[in-house]
């Protein structure tokens, strides 16, 4: 949970209101996404991090059990076997602190992600 009250305004400023353990969970999603997605833009939408490129790619958010990965439901169905393990709904999925951080499937879904929205812009 953010240890500041104030909104953020950069993904910078967001995860510097967490704990050191979550801080580094944020960025080693935020640092995944940006390797996945290397033209896509940072900002914050919905008050959390989002990746943009061509609309919204990918959004994440850090809450007091687990990190929110926000693929879109596309994102979420085309991965639907590879996050069978972990709690999630239509268009999230939610990744608990207590394990690692499945980055390379994090990665297959933004760079899916990144394809879907070249196409959309076509």
């Amino acid at each position: 949970m953010l240890t500041s009250k104030s909104k953020p305004t950069t993904i910078e400023e967001y995860i510097a209101g967490f704990t050191p353990p979550v801080k580094a969970k944020l960025e080693e999603i935020r640092q995944t996404i940006r390797r996945a997605a290397p033209d896509a833009t940072e900002t914050i939408n919905y008050q959390i991090p989002t990746f943009v490129l061509h609309g919204n790619l990918v959004h994440f958010a850090a809450f007091k059990n687990h990190i929110g990965f926000y693929p879109t439901p596309s994102g979420i169905e085309a991965f639907k076997k590879e996050l069978s393990g972990y709690e999630g709904a239509k268009g999230s999925v939610q990744f608990p602190f207590d394990q690692p951080l499945p980055l390379s499937l994090i990665s297959k879904i933004v760079k899916f992600r990144v394809k879907e929205n070249l196409v959309k812009k076509k």
